[in-house]
């Protein structure tokens, strides 16, 4: 038995769906631990393009059982309109378990969402406006609602009454917004409730089963690193610690039952929404970055922000989730460069920063150090083996692992399944 983490090393978007999607077969359990349907994961099988919001990667093998923790906060609507959706294709989501802890976005929480996206203006985070925040707000101030509340109607009612009481306050007196109605929240919700009702249970004791009959789990993290609440670029980041630290809060296991912790690093960095962004292009070349990569938010649609790889960031990664190996992916991006740059330190005044700085008033002012490295002109998405790759793909794969110390051991050289090197 091993039991593996997948994690994103930089702002999300690394390719972490694909990753899990890959290794999943060899796994027996796929648990997501955090976040909600804010993030998406992108797998491509086949010809068939499935995105994912709040259901692990694994749903696509049918033997595989697939766990939504208790650290995620789940928006039923989109549960259930990401499940139909699964089953009009032909995939099942019988193998479906849901937390009866999970904490349940509710309709004031997109509202609360907005309205403060809308109050702070200009110094707005960028937030998706799924609700993520004021739901786990709600939960940090012991009056969330979670799954197993919704099961029984009279407590979900009450539950629910007793919120509004003070939402709605803060709804109309501070944004000055219309008050929500109880009751129709509850019309709303019961056909939702009816759908996820045999899917909830104690997701602690399934893992806690497997483990003791030597069976494999893979723990599909959301996001990235610098999107952490505490170890990411505070305040342009989730509400909850998508790093490997939140898989034993968020899914209800000790850090003894975790074996590897796999980082997800692009061959270079984007990231969406606001705050700093030391290597970002502002220029043609991130406009290429962007295009060829087609770097849109799988959840949002929004153009991402692009630039060179940051070494920074991947030591900082390595450190606060302990990194046992990465997984680089989007290699074959950087095909047709002449030149590429990596970020190897920061400038900061008159000092030299080799780590990721967790003060965000020096993060914003520093200056990256580039090392520029040989590009290669050939297409390397049908390669297969390492020793296939360009002299200079390969010289580029061997810098990023001297930056942190760690082995690369799978290379992404596009979106299919099988394209990719497993060292």
């Amino acid at each position: 038995m091993k039991n593996t983490v997948v994690v994103g090393t930089q702002w999300g978007d690394e390719g972490k769906g694909r990753i899990t999607d890959m290794l999943a077969k060899s796994a027996d359990v796929v648990v997501r631990f955090s976040g909600g349907n804010n993030a998406g994961h992108t797998v491509i099988v086949g010809s068939e393009r499935f995105e994912l919001h709040l259901i692990p990667s694994g749903i696509l093998y049918p033997e595989k059982k697939n766990i939504i923790g208790n650290g995620v906060v789940i928006n039923p609507e989109a549960l259930v309109k990401e499940m139909v959706e699964l089953e009009k294709r032909g995939v099942s989501t019988d193998n479906l378990f849901i937390s009866e802890s999970a904490q349940v976005i509710m309709p004031y929480h997109l509202l609360l969402d907005q309205l403060e996206e809308e109050r702070k203006g200009a110094n707005k985070i960028g937030t998706t406006k799924k609700g993520i925040g004021p739901a786990y707000t709600d939960k940090v101030a012991r009056r969330g609602i979670r799954m197993a509340d919704l099961l029984d109607e009279e407590i979900f009612r009450q539950k629910l009454k007793m919120n509004l009481e003070f939402t709605n306050l803060l709804i109309t007196r501070v944004y000055g917004g219309d008050p929500m109605d109880a009751e129709e929240i509850i019309k709303t919700y019961r056909p939702y409730i009816e759908k996820l009702r045999n899917h909830v249970t104690n997701t602690s004791i399934i893992i806690d089963e497997c483990n003791k009959a030597g069976k494999s789990v893979f723990f599909e993290g959301a996001q990235g690193t610098l999107l952490d609440i505490d170890y990411g670029t505070y305040p342009y980041v989730t509400s909850s610690n998508p790093t490997a630290g939140g898989v034993c809060t968020g899914a209800g296991i000790g850090p003894v039952y975790i074996h590897e912790v796999i980082g997800v690093a692009k061959a270079y960095v984007t990231r969406v929404g606001a705050g700093p962004f030391p290597t970002e292009l502002n220029n043609e070349l991130g406009d290429i970055l962007r295009e060829r990569g087609h770097e849109y938010g799988v959840t949002t649609g929004r153009p991402r922000r692009c630039g060179w790889f940051d070494g920074p960031i991947l030591r900082h990664a390595i450190r606060v989730n302990g990194l046992t190996q990465i997984a680089l992916t989007k290699l074959d991006i950087l095909s047709g460069f002449e030149t590429i740059k990596v970020c190897t330190a920061y400038k900061y005044g008159d000092k030299i920063i080799t780590d990721f700085p967790m003060d965000q008033n020096i993060i914003a002012d520093v200056e990256p150090i580039y090392e520029e490295l040989p590009g290669w002109e050939e297409d390397i998405s049908d390669v297969r083996e390492y020793d296939q790759l360009p002299e200079n793909a390969k010289k580029y794969v061997e810098f990023i692992e001297n930056l942190g110390g760690v082995k690369v051991t799978i290379i992404g050289l596009g979106p299919e399944r099988d394209q990719a090197i497993i060292r």
